[in-house]
Protein backbone atom coordinates (compact mmCIF):
# COMPACT_ATOMS: atom_id res chain seq x y z
CA UNK A 1 0.00 0.00 0.00
CA UNK A 2 1.25 3.27 -0.90
CA UNK A 3 0.72 6.35 1.35
CA UNK A 4 0.24 9.71 -0.38
CA UNK A 5 1.80 12.71 1.55
CA UNK A 6 2.77 15.94 0.65
CA UNK A 7 5.02 18.53 1.81
CA UNK A 8 4.92 21.95 3.37
CA UNK A 9 8.70 22.71 3.39
CA UNK A 10 8.23 25.02 0.49
CA UNK A 11 5.50 26.91 1.86
CA UNK A 12 7.07 26.78 5.34
CA UNK A 13 10.56 28.16 4.15
CA UNK A 14 8.84 31.09 2.31
CA UNK A 15 7.22 31.76 5.88
CA UNK A 16 10.68 31.82 7.37
CA UNK A 17 12.56 33.90 5.23
CA UNK A 18 9.47 36.53 4.93
CA UNK A 19 9.33 36.39 8.37
CA UNK A 20 12.84 37.25 9.08
CA UNK A 21 12.29 40.04 6.43
CA UNK A 22 9.71 41.68 7.74
CA UNK A 23 10.60 41.43 11.51
CA UNK A 24 14.27 41.76 10.90
CA UNK A 25 14.50 44.20 13.87
CA UNK A 26 12.56 41.94 16.61
CA UNK A 27 13.63 38.64 18.14
CA UNK A 28 14.07 35.74 15.28
CA UNK A 29 14.75 32.66 17.11
CA UNK A 30 13.53 29.74 15.87
CA UNK A 31 10.91 29.57 19.16
CA UNK A 32 9.23 32.70 17.85
CA UNK A 33 9.67 31.61 14.15
CA UNK A 34 8.04 28.60 15.11
CA UNK A 35 4.70 30.24 16.83
CA UNK A 36 4.02 31.88 13.71
CA UNK A 37 4.14 28.47 11.47
CA UNK A 38 2.54 26.52 14.07
CA UNK A 39 5.03 23.84 14.03
CA UNK A 40 7.70 22.90 16.60
CA UNK A 41 11.44 24.85 16.48
CA UNK A 42 13.28 22.18 15.30
CA UNK A 43 11.03 22.01 12.36
CA UNK A 44 12.24 25.36 11.14
CA UNK A 45 15.66 25.20 12.70
CA UNK A 46 16.26 22.21 10.01
CA UNK A 47 14.66 24.35 7.23
CA UNK A 48 16.73 27.17 8.47
CA UNK A 49 20.22 24.44 8.12
CA UNK A 50 18.81 23.85 4.54
CA UNK A 51 18.58 27.68 3.65
CA UNK A 52 21.84 28.11 5.11
CA UNK A 53 23.32 25.64 3.31
CA UNK A 54 21.90 26.99 -0.03
CA UNK A 55 23.38 30.80 0.85
CA UNK A 56 19.70 32.11 1.30
CA UNK A 57 20.20 33.50 4.59
CA UNK A 58 23.52 34.26 6.96
CA UNK A 59 23.39 33.40 10.72
CA UNK A 60 25.88 34.06 13.73
CA UNK A 61 26.40 31.00 16.36
CA UNK A 62 24.75 32.21 19.57
CA UNK A 63 22.39 34.84 17.98
CA UNK A 64 19.01 35.06 16.75
CA UNK A 65 19.27 37.12 13.70
CA UNK A 66 19.34 35.49 10.84
CA UNK A 67 19.57 37.94 7.79
CA UNK A 68 18.33 37.26 4.04
CA UNK A 69 22.07 37.00 1.92
CA UNK A 70 20.27 38.68 -0.53
CA UNK A 71 17.55 41.25 -1.69
CA UNK A 72 14.25 39.55 -1.54
CA UNK A 73 13.55 40.21 -5.40
CA UNK A 74 16.57 37.81 -6.47
CA UNK A 75 15.28 34.99 -4.11
CA UNK A 76 12.97 32.75 -6.21
CA UNK A 77 10.68 29.95 -5.05
CA UNK A 78 12.28 27.78 -7.34
CA UNK A 79 15.70 28.73 -4.85
CA UNK A 80 13.54 27.94 -2.29
CA UNK A 81 12.21 24.61 -3.76
CA UNK A 82 15.41 23.18 -4.37
CA UNK A 83 17.15 24.38 -0.56
CA UNK A 84 14.51 22.72 1.02
CA UNK A 85 13.53 19.68 -0.65
CA UNK A 86 15.15 16.79 -0.44
CA UNK A 87 13.53 15.42 -4.04
CA UNK A 88 12.36 17.98 -5.99
CA UNK A 89 10.53 15.62 -8.61
CA UNK A 90 6.79 16.41 -8.02
CA UNK A 91 5.23 13.23 -10.04
CA UNK A 92 6.00 9.58 -9.57
CA UNK A 93 5.28 6.78 -11.29
CA UNK A 94 4.36 3.79 -9.62
CA UNK A 95 7.36 1.44 -10.10
CA UNK A 96 5.08 -1.89 -9.22
CA UNK A 97 2.80 -2.33 -12.06
CA UNK A 98 2.34 -5.41 -14.39
CA UNK A 99 4.82 -6.14 -16.51
CA UNK A 100 2.99 -8.96 -18.35
CA UNK A 101 -0.35 -6.48 -19.60
CA UNK A 102 0.25 -4.57 -22.22
CA UNK A 103 -0.76 -1.30 -20.89
CA UNK A 104 0.98 -2.04 -17.22
CA UNK A 105 4.65 -2.90 -19.32
CA UNK A 106 4.34 0.64 -20.88
CA UNK A 107 2.55 3.05 -18.39
CA UNK A 108 5.88 4.22 -16.85
CA UNK A 109 7.23 5.03 -19.36
CA UNK A 110 4.63 6.82 -21.30
CA UNK A 111 4.31 9.15 -17.91
CA UNK A 112 7.38 9.86 -17.52
CA UNK A 113 7.74 11.92 -20.85
CA UNK A 114 4.55 14.33 -19.63
CA UNK A 115 5.75 14.13 -15.92
CA UNK A 116 9.32 15.25 -17.24
CA UNK A 117 7.27 18.44 -19.45
CA UNK A 118 5.14 19.74 -16.14
CA UNK A 119 8.34 19.29 -13.81
CA UNK A 120 10.04 21.23 -16.51
CA UNK A 121 7.16 23.81 -16.53
CA UNK A 122 6.36 23.81 -13.12
CA UNK A 123 10.15 24.56 -11.91
CA UNK A 124 9.96 27.49 -14.85
CA UNK A 125 7.09 28.80 -13.20
CA UNK A 126 8.80 28.65 -9.98
CA UNK A 127 11.71 30.62 -11.52
CA UNK A 128 8.91 33.40 -12.03
CA UNK A 129 7.94 34.71 -8.68
CA UNK A 130 10.08 36.15 -5.61
CA UNK A 131 10.43 36.40 -2.09
CA UNK A 132 9.07 39.76 -2.93
CA UNK A 133 5.95 39.78 -4.11
CA UNK A 134 5.16 37.61 -1.23
CA UNK A 135 6.65 40.06 1.51
CA UNK A 136 4.98 42.29 -0.32
CA UNK A 137 1.19 41.05 -0.17
CA UNK A 138 1.97 39.92 3.15
CA UNK A 139 2.44 43.36 4.29
CA UNK A 140 -0.23 44.55 2.56
CA UNK A 141 -2.99 41.90 3.72
CA UNK A 142 -1.33 41.57 7.15
CA UNK A 143 -1.40 45.95 7.47
CA UNK A 144 2.25 45.64 8.75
Amino acid sequence: MIIITYSTKLSDAIHILSYIYIFKDEDLSSQTISKSIKTNPSVVRRLMSKLKASKLIQTETGKAKPTLTRDPSEITFYHIYRSVEENPIIFHTNPDTKMDCPEGAVIQEVLETHYQSLQQRMEAELSQHTLSEVIVEVKALGKI
